[in-house]
């Protein structure tokens, strides 16, 4: 049985690795609950999750007690707890920002509802592009962003412009209200401190591989 995560917890205090870890633990206890295994040690998830069970044991620490001694972890169960640890209890609405290439394909991606976020909205600058429907999702005017995040009540941004258009665009979310951007832009962008952004960059993950292979 977990303790209250939320007493014990302080999100500023959570490494971020212990964060991207946890979406690592959850996604194979996805997969163990999809072949209907029930239990599993923490020896047996670290060795899945390429790691160490002391590091499993540490990272889960920082939201509450998990498991049994002896008995490991019964998988439903931690399997709730790191879908409430990470917010997956809610559905967050998203709007995409740049309805190029990529950003038709992320409308065009399957899995966004199975973990609860919601394509509420997107936006381009080119009005060749506003008022076509991709997958459903119809393009609508980015002047209109501050009137569709209110109304619609989006939380999250999806940032897929050209580099150059980033910082303007970041700058409009932000001013609407959104507080989480996926920046799939090739570029930094500076947002306020309350104000979080994740960057999605197959660049540099590229530039690591050929390091590693080189």
């Amino acid at each position: 049985m977990a303790n209250n995560y939320l007493a014990k917890s302080n999100t500023s205090e959570i490494p971020s690795a212990t964060i991207s870890r946890l979406v690592i633990y959850l996604r194979i206890l996805e997969e163990l609950a999809n072949n209907d295994i029930r239990e599993i040690s923490s020896e047996k998830l670290a060795t899945l999750a390429q790691g160490s069970a002391f590091q499993i044991r540490k990272d889960l620490a920082y939201f509450g007690t998990f498991g049994t001694r002896g008995a490991g972890y019964t998988v439903p169960t931690l399997l709730r707890e790191l879908r409430r640890i990470l917010g997956l209890t809610r559905q967050w609405n998203v709007v995409i920002i740049g309805m190029g290439r990529l950003g038709q394909a992320l409308a065009d991606y399957p899995r966004f509802v199975h973990y609860n976020y919601h394509l509420s909205a997107a936006v381009d600058i080119n009005p060749e592009l506003v008022n076509k429907e991709f997958s459903g999702l119809k393009v609508e005017d980015i002047r209109d962003l501050s009137k569709i995040i209110k109304e619609r009540m989006v939380d999250i941004g999806f940032l897929t412009v050209p580099q150059k258009s980033a910082q303007e665009a970041a700058d409009a979310l932000i001013q609407a209200g959104i507080k989480g951007i996926l920046n799939f832009s090739p570029t930094i962008i500076t947002v306020p401190d309350n104000i979080h952004v994740e960057t999605v960059d197959f660049l540099a993950g590229l530039k690591r591989i050929s390091y590693y292979i080189k």
